[in-house]
């Protein structure tokens, strides 16, 4: 408790649970669409935004860049969650979004790779966690905006 308070790390736990909640809340959606073997109109898009959000934020939590062990574990865990989701709506989608859809998992996963990368090798300790931080906010910003993508673009 050297470095953080009691209530830091508090209000950090309950981010958590609540992250958590936020992460399991697809479930009955992909209850669905197992059980009618459908995507029907269901957007994958969200699951693969939270996808590349989780795997900026764990990464930005790791002890290489920020050693936030809090943030890391809950955005390993949403990377889970997210896969799952994304390799069901891919298994369940018709060919034509099968196909979007892998090639957004495959594009979230490069440019992964590519943040990584260039973290590592053109960043020191500082620099890298403020590149890192501020791609961390701008994929959070992505992802809560991402259910306003499925109303201006239903069929992706």
């Amino acid at each position: 408790m050297d470095q953080y308070s009691a209530s830091t790390i508090a209000a950090g736990i309950a981010g958590n649970l609540f992250a958590f909640v936020l992460f399991v809340s697809p479930m009955l959606t992909f209850r669905r669409i197992i059980r009618n073997e459908s995507t029907e109109e269901f957007s994958g898009s969200p699951y693969v935004y939270s996808l590349m959000n989780c795997l900026i934020c764990m990464w930005y939590g790791l002890p290489c860049v920020g050693g936030v062990v809090l943030v890391a574990t809950v955005n390993s865990a949403g990377a889970v969650f997210q896969s799952a989701y994304v390799g069901v709506f891919i298994f369940y989608a018709d060919q034509a979004r099968k196909l979007r859809m892998i090639a957004m998992f495959m594009g979230v996963l490069c440019t992964f790779i590519a943040i990584v990368y260039a973290s590592l090798e053109f960043f020191d300790p500082l620099n890298r966690k403020t590149f890192v931080g501020y791609l961390s906010a701008a994929s959070l910003i992505s992802m809560f905006a991402s259910p306003l993508f499925i109303i201006v673009c239903p069929h992706i």
